[in-house]
Order: structure tokens, then C-alpha cells, then sequence
């Protein structure tokens, strides 16, 4: 028991507390959330109601209960940061805080270089990789064309907004903070597991709440995903995809010293698996399937493998950016 209450009073206790509270507040504020969610879709139908009012309706009424989990995830997660930030401060004011946050200071004209090299290297060998795949006929170009336009809400800004929190939240703030008190190879594992299991909660197909209105709808909801962890093919095509890539960022932070270059392979990759995904669909009877490629770009063994050439070329791109020294190691 004296064991188990110093790791729940350490920093890695802290962020595992986090994780558990992010996951509980989340399945039991999804069903109020999604209620209201429906009620505001419903009075933006009937009547008139101003424009930001109107659009936010319209985003609730299509969408479904799993994706009212997902913002109320990360709402969990912001709401209960501060918690988490408390156990943080000590360890921030130690030697070595350069690694919490964005990292040692970069001259804006290198962050910007950092960023637009790391996007062009993530974004271009996952877009080849599907081009590589459209020829082979696993994806098909769709019938329907979407308008320049579209590319700002369902493209940029996803990218830049999704790249910039998550990188602070997990190779700025958790891996800095891991690094202070474990090993570099440790740390990049615990966060990069911490990323992936965040950043894929979903249920199975047919895995929805038979009432999402239910008050313990939202941990219906949460068994399920969390019982979806035991599928092998889930496991191997969809979450070690994302383990990896959380590999591959922290490997990024810790080698450059800054975010920049993570920022960057994050956005590229957002960029170009939304871009492929607005203008190609699967083809589900495609031999490569399962186990090879899915429904999109980052579940299968081939994107896997196309991860391992980006991190190929990064390696060597990196050697322009190199400062990062793990405080695990002084």
C-alpha cells in the first residue's frame, strides 16, 4: 500500500490520475452534453437563431453521440489541467525547465523552418503513400469535388489547431515532465502510449449506447472502446499506428529540443490524411485489406511502413536541428 500511495503522490501518479478523472468526468458529462446538443440542432430547425448559434446547431444535429464523447474529452482534459499543473509547478522550477512548455528558445525564422520542413516530410510520404495506393486501386477518387473553400475549415485549421495543443499537451507539458524523473527511452514510451490510447477512443462498429440520453450512457460507451483494445487487428492496424507516430514526435522533441519540428510532422500528417480522405474513398473488397490498408491512410501495415521511412528521413533531417539533451542524462 506504501507503494501505491507514493506513485499516486509522484508526478507519473499525477498524470495517470489525470488520465482516469479525463475519462470519467468525460463518460459523465456526454449524455447532458449530447442532450443539449440535440435540444440547441432542434431550435436552430425551427427558428431563426444568430449565426454562430445556427452553425453550432447544424454541427450537433449531425453529428453522433461518439463524437460529443470526443469534445467532452477534451474539454475533461482541459478542465482538469490545472490539477495536474499543480504537481507540475515543483518540478518546473528545477533545473531543466526549458524542457516543459515549447522547449528551448528558437529564432521565429528557424521555428518556421522547423515547422514547414517537418510538414512537407509527414505530409508528402503519407500523400504518396496514397497515391501509391490509389494506383494500386485500394482508393478511388471521389465522384463528388469539393470546392477550395472547404479546404480552410475541413483541412488548415484542424491541422494547426489539433498540432499546436496536442504537441504542447504531450511532447511540450507530460514528456517534459517524464523526463524529469525517467529515462529518455521511458519517457518517449509512457507519453507516446498516453497519446495513442488518448487519441483513438472509439467504439467498435455497432458499438453506440442503445439510449445516449441515459445518465451512464457515456461509460456505456467508454467499456466498449475500452473492450475494443482486445480486437488483435484493432490493435495492430489502428493503435500501434498512433503509438508509433508518438514515437516518431517524441523522438522529435527530445532530439531537436523544441516542438517546431514535431509541430510540424503533426500538421502534415493532419493535413494530408483530411486532404486524401475529402477527395478518395476505400474500396472495401480491395485485397490489401484488412491487415495492409483500412478504411484511410493510417490504419494497416503500409501506412506503418511508410512511418518508418518518415522517420528515416528525419533522422537526417534533424541533424540541422539537433539540441535536445535529456535531463534523465546528466
Amino acid at each position: 500500500m506504501g507503494g501505491v500511495k507514493r506513485f499516486l503522490q509522484s508526478e507519473v501518479g499525477a498524470a495517470v490520475l489525470w488520465v482516469v478523472g479525463t475519462l470519467a468526468m468525460a463518460a459523465l458529462i456526454t449524455p447532458w452534453v449530447y442532450l443539449a446538443g440535440k435540444h440547441l440542432a432542434a431550435a436552430a430547425e425551427a427558428r431563426h437563431l444568430p449565426a454562430m448559434l445556427n452553425w453550432l446547431g447544424a454541427v450537433c444535429g449531425r453529428s453522433k453521440f461518439p463524437r460529443f464523447f470526443d469534445r467532452c474529452l477534451l474539454v475533461s482534459a482541459l478542465v482538469l489541467l490545472p490539477l495536474l499543473l499543480r504537481r507540475v509547478t515543483r518540478v518546473h522550477l528545477v533545473a531543466g525547465a526549458g524542457w516543459m512548455g515549447f522547449g528551448a528558445p528558437v529564432a521565429w525564422n528557424r521555428a518556421v523552418f522547423q515547422v514547414v520542413i517537418g510538414c512537407v516530410i509527414s505530409g508528402g510520404m503519407l500523400w504518396a503513400m496514397g497515391s501509391i495506393l490509389e494506383m494500386a486501386g485500394a482508393y478511388m477518387p471521389r465522384s463528388h469535388v469539393h470546392a477550395l473553400g472547404s479546404l480552410l475549415p475541413k483541412i488548415l485549421i484542424p491541422a494547426a489547431a489539433a498540432s499546436l495543443l496536442e504537441e504542447w499537451l504531450f511532447r511540450g507539458l507530460l514528456l517534459g515532465l517524464w523526463l524529469r524523473f525517467s529515462k529518455t527511452a521511458a519517457a518517449c514510451i509512457g507519453t507516446s502510449v498516453l497519446f495513442a490510447f488518448l487519441h483513438f477512443l472509439k467504439p467498435p462498429d455497432g458499438g453506440l449506447p442503445a439510449d445516449p440520453t441515459h445518465f451512464l450512457a457515456g461509460f456505456d460507451l467508454l467499456g466498449k472502446i475500452l473492450l475494443h483494445f482486445t480486437n488483435p487487428l484493432f490493435f495492430v492496424t489502428d493503435f500501434a499506428m498512433l503509438l508509433a507516430a508518438g514515437l516518431i514526435l517524441a523522438w522529435a522533441r527530445v532530439r531537436t529540443g523544441a516542438l517546431w519540428f514535431s509541430i510540424g510532422l503533426h500538421a502534415g500528417w493532419i493535413m494530408a490524411f483530411n486532404g486524401f480522405n475529402l477527395y478518395h474513398h476505400s474500396v472495401p473488397d480491395h485485397f490489401l485489406r484488412p491487415w495492409g490498408v483500412g478504411d484511410n491512410l493510417r490504419v494497416g501495415v503500409l501506412p506503418m511502413v511508410t512511418l518508418a521511412l518518415t522517420a528515416v528521413v528525419c533522422h537526417f533531417a534533424m541533424r540541422r536541428f539537433e539540441g535536445g539533451v535529456s535531463p534523465a542524462s546528466r
